[in-house]
């Protein structure tokens, strides 16, 4: 650790002697601005400032609430930061609760919208994309946000959450292709029936 910190300040000192030899700034000037950094973003340290919460902090200096955020952001990360950031000035509910009802009501708004029109298949198969995918997807949308929500005010970040439930259903797939193959199943054509029958074999050997 203390080798690589010493790389990390000769970059700092490298870069800043550069500039300097150009003129345009030096070490005691990248000093200062963090100096000034900390100052803005933890007055309470300082001077018997104010406490303020990071968030909070952070939107007095933003000017909306994308600022800041990579445009090629991931997006559960992206909803993520989007809902924390909203909660930093206020915006949020007090308990997981608001969330968890927030996810029922999307949800029935989606069963709402299948059942008043099935989805809709072109000859080979794939949705059509007319103004009902439309509303479905908006709706879909607004599902998945509120879930990354209900993780979020649960203490689970929902990129991680989901890279687990992916490794899952990977393993537990693979089990499915195992058994099938010692017992001469063509899975491809075995249907789900059956495939569901050796998915449930499988859940339950994990849990012995």
């Amino acid at each position: 650790m203390r080798e690589e910190l010493g790389d990390v300040l000769l970059q700092v000192l490298f870069h800043s002697l550069v500039a300097e030899e150009r003129g345009a700034f030096g070490i005691n000037d990248v000093a200062g601005s963090l100096i000034g950094k900390m100052k803005r973003r933890h007055p309470h340290l300082y001077e018997d400032g104010e406490r303020v919460p990071w968030e909070q902090g952070k939107a007095r200096q933003r000017s909306s609430l994308e600022q800041g955020l990579p445009a090629a952001l991931p997006a559960l990360h992206r909803a993520h930061r989007l809902q924390d950031r909203a909660a930093g000035v206020g915006f949020d509910w007090d308990d997981v609760e608001g969330p968890a009802q927030k996810v029922e009501e999307e949800m029935r708004e989606v069963r709402e919208l299948l059942v008043d029109a099935p989805v809709n298949r072109s000859v080979h198969g794939a949705p059509q994309h007319d103004a009902r995918h439309a509303a479905l997807e908006g709706e879909l949308g607004d599902l998945l946000f509120a879930v990354v929500n209900l993780c979020r005010k649960s203490g689970v970040h929902a990129s991680l959450a989901l890279d687990k439930a992916n490794a899952k259903f990977a393993r537990r797939f693979a089990g499915i292709e195992r058994l099938a193959a010692e017992r001469g199943i063509v899975v491809a054509t075995a249907g789900l029936e059956r495939l569901d029958s050796l998915w449930d074999e499988v859940k339950a050997g994990e849990s012995r």
